[in-house]
């Protein structure tokens, strides 16, 4: 059985969330430079030689890291969430404690090792049924 976490682990935790959320949050301002990704894919394409195959590929690379970006700033909002509302540390999947060692690898974990396998794979993990 896994261990609550301690209020200095979740100290720590959410120090390393908080910095992860600002780092990620500047870095995809910066990549667009206030524009939408519309306007920055545009610009992209309309980028000035002969190189357009390139420059669509480039664009595609820009879309699919954005998105990435994109999703783990969701999970990193939704841990602090968590953490606000005391949830943190506990499997959304089955409800036990999430290990320190997986919090400490990932701090936006929602779901223990199991679960998330479970996923990962489509079915139900054995613990929630």
């Amino acid at each position: 059985m896994n261990t609550p976490l301690t209020q200095a682990d979740r100290d720590q935790l959410e120090r390393r969330l908080h910095a992860r959320h600002e780092a990620l949050s500047a870095h995809i301002q910066a990549q667009l430079q206030g524009r939408t990704r519309a306007e920055h894919a545009r610009e992209v394409l309309l980028q000035d030689g002969d190189d357009a195959p390139q420059r669509s590929a480039d664009r595609e690379v820009d879309f699919a890291m954005t998105d990435l970006e994109t999703v783990e700033l969701a999970a990193l909002d939704a841990a602090l969430r968590r953490l606000a509302d005391g949830d943190y540390g506990r499997c959304a999947g089955c409800g036990t404690d999430i290990p320190l060692a997986r919090l400490q690898a990932e701090p936006q974990a929602a779901l223990c090792i199991g679960c998330q396998s479970a996923r990962e794979q489509g079915r139900p993990h054995a613990a929630s049924l």
